[in-house]
């Protein structure tokens, strides 16, 4: 594996970046109306893998929203041989460095990412289940060969240096195929280069209970990481807003902080520290929620994303745990459900913070699962109960 520029600013990358070339055809545009542009990707943890790997053999730009990948005007940053990552080791704010290129001045709308395909077995993009060693050979969509498109904006000026990190979220971008294989779905989306963002402690003691943190929005997980060795974690690279933080593991009920203001795009809003960390000490009893979340009609890439959320009285609604449904039955299961009512801290600058058991709605032990795919109708269950029966059946049928 290459080093890796671990939450270092960004203007120093430049420092460790090896020009990779690039070009759209035609004759270069005079050296005073040239900028440079730089490309790194980062990650959110992934669910039950110890590695996802992809490989990357370019990063593609463009003016044009709207350009095809056969259309004039790209600039292409080459990586060869393509560039194989572990996006599971890209937590905590962590980039890894995909080359930079010269390129015009000007308003840019569109990135690709494009990755070398599978053939056969072959692991240029792979999966590691957890407590496992061996490569699984992940199945690439055509998109692959194009590009994996991103809407962007962003102006590189004549003169300067513009850095590009994109997110690639290794959770939901993986999914099942039923005996034993697994696709790639791939969710990639552009975020702020800046260093800000949330940032805390958890207790080293409760490491072990796979922790995972997130900032969230109206339920919408914006970022996620999981702790370092030493507890801390780092939600970095949040455009401005406020944020509820989520803290989960697979034995404790689930931590929230409301409201976290992120009001400047340098600098961390810090919500616990390495004296007073996370201790997370409530336990729980945990639930599970499985069943089928199909499409009508079938897709042959896209497949539900289903989502286990809780409505804190008082306060936002959250999603604790999230999987993507297996494409070719439909198949879910989201286990690691607390029966415990979470607990539930407003934010304040005044460290450390205090919490309290909180009320949910309509009850403690219940939850709203939603099921969503890009193209179909989002459908919703408010009142799933896992007070009684602690793995519930849970069904839906997605159509447009």
């Amino acid at each position: 594996m290459n080093p890796k520029v671990s939450l270092l600013p960004l203007a120093l990358t430049s420092l460790l970046l090896a020009a990779c070339g690039g070009g759209g055809g035609g004759d270069n545009p005079p050296a005073q109306t040239m900028g440079t542009l730089g490309v790194s990707i980062t990650d959110a943890p992934a669910c039950g893998f110890d590695a996802v790997n992809v490989t990357v053999n370019k990063v593609r730009v463009n003016m044009s929203a709207t350009a095809s990948d056969t259309d004039s005007g790209w600039t292409d940053i080459t990586l060869s041989p393509g560039k194989k990552i572990n996006l599971l080791n890209l937590t905590n704010g962590t980039l890894d460095a995909l080359g930079q290129t010269s390129l015009a001045a000007g308003r840019y709308n569109q990135v690709r990412l494009v990755l070398d395909p599978n053939t056969g077995n072959a692991t240029a993009n792979s999966v590691v289940l957890s407590g496992t060693t061996a490569e699984i050979s992940l199945d690439t969509p055509s998109a692959v060969q194009s590009g994996i498109k991103m809407n962007a904006d962003f102006t590189v000026e004549a003169g300067q240096r513009y850095d590009l990190v994109m997110d690639f979220d290794a959770c939901k971008s993986i999914v099942t195929k039923g005996n034993g294989k697994y696709a790639l779905k791939p969710v990639v989306k552009v975020i702020p280069t800046a260093l800000n963002g949330i940032s805390g402690f958890v207790a080293t003691s409760t490491l072990s209970d796979g922790v995972t943190v997130s900032a969230q929005q109206n339920g919408a997980v914006v970022a996620a990481t999981v702790p370092s060795a030493t507890g801390e974690f780092v939600l970095p690279r949040l455009p401005l807003g406020n944020y509820d933080v989520v803290i989960t593991s697979n034995t404790h009920a689930a931590y929230v902080v409301g409201g976290v203001p992120v009001t400047s795009t340098t600098g961390m809003v810090p919500i616990s520290t390495t004296g007073a960390p996370f201790t997370l000490a409530t336990t729980s009893l945990m639930g599970s929620i499985s069943g089928t979340a199909t499409l009508t009609p079938v897709s042959a890439t896209e497949s539900a994303l289903v989502s286990a959320k809780q409505a804190i009285t008082g306060g936002p609604t959250v999603t604790l745990r999230y999987t993507n449904a297996d494409l070719s039955t439909g198949a879910y299961s989201i286990s690691k459900l607390p029966l415990a009512a979470p607990q539930y801290a407003a934010y304040s600058a005044t460290l450390p913070l205090t919490f309290s058991s909180a009320g949910t709605i309509p009850a403690t032990g219940m939850y709203k699962v939603d099921a969503s795919a890009t193209g179909y109708t989002t459908l919703s269950n408010a009142a799933v109960d896992i007070n009684v029966a602690n793995a519930v059946n849970v069904n839906f049928n997605l159509v447009p």
